[in-house]
């Protein structure tokens, strides 16, 4: 049986050739930061990347070293805010685009948050 192209291969190769898929990707990258799954947004960030411009081109456009864009998209990576920003704003530059974040009302996703615990210092203070 023939081996199959790998799949990060494949997923590349999509996005070189369909501009809708790219965007899709990109959307999806951020969609994912959003809701607390930084290990799939950083993911999906790091293919498009790859697919697109390569992490040279972000470091020369972001003013960050290349080394540090692979640290802070690797699985062990946390991004500041600033650095994850000027990467997300460099990509949507290259792509000709841009996200927009909406308020979306869905009650089979909204989740409850507890009331806050009160820890000593805040104990102390009342």
């Amino acid at each position: 049986m023939p081996l199959t192209r790998d799949f990060r291969d494949t997923v590349q190769a999509r996005a070189r050739r369909d501009s809708a898929f790219r965007k899709g990707l990109l959307t999806e990258a951020i969609e994912s930061l959003l809701s607390g799954e930084l290990a799939l947004g950083k993911e999906l960030l790091r293919d498009y990347i790859n697919a697109t411009l390569g992490f040279g081109k972000v470091a020369e456009h972001t003013r960050l070293h290349v080394k540090t864009l692979h640290q802070m998209l690797g699985p062990k990576g946390n991004p500041t805010a600033r650095n994850l920003f000027q990467v997300v704003a460099c990509l949507q530059d290259a792509e000709g685009t841009r996200l927009e974040v909406r308020a979306a009302t869905n009650s089979s996703r909204r989740r409850k948050l507890s009331p806050p615990q009160r820890t000593k210092r805040a104990a102390s203070a009342a």
